[in-house]
């Protein structure tokens, strides 16, 4: 006979129960022990306040929520993951203060977390996308010895294909090419769609995988590093994505707007140290210390002053947002702010108020609709607060602005892959390429006056302040800014 016929079927369903009950009692103990170790971790990291509220507001209210999202992309400046990567900037070498008419190493981005400035490199502009495909197709079949890419976006599209064929070509000749690609923005093509490269002898990594199947993951910190560099020579750098959206060798519509340079001399070694710090990471290999060779034994091909500032859990500080912060701060005529997403933390945008109640002009100019709608309702408050003030707020007309520049007082340039929003300026890799000399900076100037010129007001088509229903998205939205 059966067990189950001496069983009561409703004893099965207490027993039952009673296990179940026990279970979750136990799970919501530990739900709520976690989020309180993760308060007090959260507490420790001294985040930007804003940051810190939203956060604090989720693992309170809605723990089951917040301690899963806050263990895939709650963490910036991990220890543990930074400390198996090269950091950047080592203690600096007196032997690299180059000294150049116009510079004064007492200037406040002259500091002890970041590279100083090089002389003696060429920057050519690259302003469309077509031209950056150019000059890309035009380098990866020029170089002799290596090929270094790193992407943020690399698109299953007739651009990523030919990038993808042009570099096996190169590595079936013999160039030494690797190819690292974000986990996260490159998820579509890091595997089967770059095999090609892999079978020519080409070398690819993916940076950060999201998931904890391996022992070096995140879902939050993204490598939005863009740059190619060939034979550790020369260099392109700033805000395209190897997709059509992006460039390409014939005109599309709806192609972003974007900013770029392509670079040879001194700065290239910066870049290809931020190159190899990574790679070594993605790949797993030993962490070697960054040997830089001293910048005066190099004379570079042309005349450019360039500084090269990353930021990221590789860099002691934040560097690169206390560049920009200062940059703004020691304006004194002009500051020129084009950004695809705009949301400032709370000092950054006191310091542009503060700076127009000063009487410096500050204009500011974002897409009129970008990609990701959600930060086009987080901006407008802070667009039409500095609006008030006295800024000239533009939104671009003709499609996305993906440029990331900043010009102040006729005398600097930066650009690179940083937006003014909180996780580009505080939790991505990023990297910011500042521009000292005059030819550059007049160039950028001419170009950002076109950019102005196919704008328009911001909201100039209303007459009367946001409803309730618009307020409260743009406040929700504010709030949860720092979680983007």
């Amino acid at each position: 006979m059966l067990l189950s016929e001496y069983t009561d079927p409703g004893d099965e369903i207490v027993w039952w129960g009673i296990l179940t009950g026990v279970f979750s009692y136990i799970f919501s103990i530990a739900g709520f022990l976690l989020a309180i170790l993760l308060i007090a971790r959260l507490m420790r990291e001294k985040r930007q306040p804003s940051n810190t509220l939203s956060w604090l507001m989720v693992l309170v209210f809605i723990p089951h929520l917040g301690v899963p999202l806050y263990l895939l992309f709650g963490g910036r400046k991990l220890r543990r993951l930074a400390a198996g990567k090269d950091l950047l900037y080592p203690p600096k070498d007196p032997q690299r203060l180059i000294q150049f008419a116009g510079w004064d190493e007492k200037h406040p981005l002259f500091s002890a977390a970041t590279n100083p400035p090089t002389s003696g490199n060429r920057i050519d502009l690259l302003l469309t996308g077509e031209d950056t495909f150019k000059v890309l197709e035009e380098e990866i079949l020029r170089a002799r010895h290596s090929i270094h890419i790193m992407a943020f976006i690399l698109a299953r599209d007739d651009v990523g294909r030919r990038v993808v064929d042009l570099l096996a070509r190169r590595a079936r000749e013999g160039v030494k090419v690797r190819l690292m690609m974000d986990a996260l923005g490159c998820f579509k093509t890091r595997g089967y769609f770059v095999n090609t490269l892999r079978r020519a002898g080409g070398e690819t990594a993916r940076f950060m995988p999201m998931l904890p199947i391996q022992s070096r993951w995140s879902a939050n910190l993204r490598n939005h590093r863009k740059m190619a560099i060939f034979d550790q020579e020369r260099a392109i750098v700033g805000g395209h994505n190897l997709a059509l959206e992006y460039m390409g060798p014939e005109p599309f519509e709806g192609r972003f707007q974007d900013f770029g340079a392509r670079i040879s001399g001194p700065a290239v070694r910066e870049l290809n140290e931020i190159f190899t710090a990574d790679w070594n990471f993605a790949t797993g290999k030993e962490s070697k210390p960054l040997q830089l060779a001293p910048a005066h034994d190099t004379v570079g091909p042309g005349d450019g002053i360039m500084q090269v500032i990353a930021s990221g859990p590789d860099v002691a500080q934040d560097s690169l947002y206390e560049a920009i912060l200062l940059l703004i701060q020691e304006a004194k005529e002009e500051i020129i702010l084009i950004t695809p997403y705009f949301i400032p933390d709370e000092v950054l945008y006191r310091s542009l108020i503060l700076k127009l109640h000063s009487g410096r002009k500050v204009t500011i100019i974002v897409p009129r609709r970008s990609n990701h709608p959600l930060t086009d309702l987080a901006r407008a408050h802070h667009l039409r607060e500095l609006q008030r003030a006295g800024a000239k707020v533009l939104t671009y007309r003709p499609g996305m602005l993906h440029a990331k520049v900043i010009l102040i007082d006729r005398k600097v340039v930066m650009f690179g892959s940083v937006n003014i929003d909180l996780r580009s300026l505080f939790v991505n890799y990023e990297v910011g390429l500042f521009c000292y000399s005059a030819r550059e900076v007049a160039g950028a100037y001419q170009w950002s006056a076109t950019i102005a010129a196919q704008s328009s007001v911001f909201e100039e088509e209303r007459a009367r302040p946001p409803g309730f229903i618009r307020t409260l998205g743009e406040d929700l939205s504010r709030l949860l800014a720092p979680l983007m």
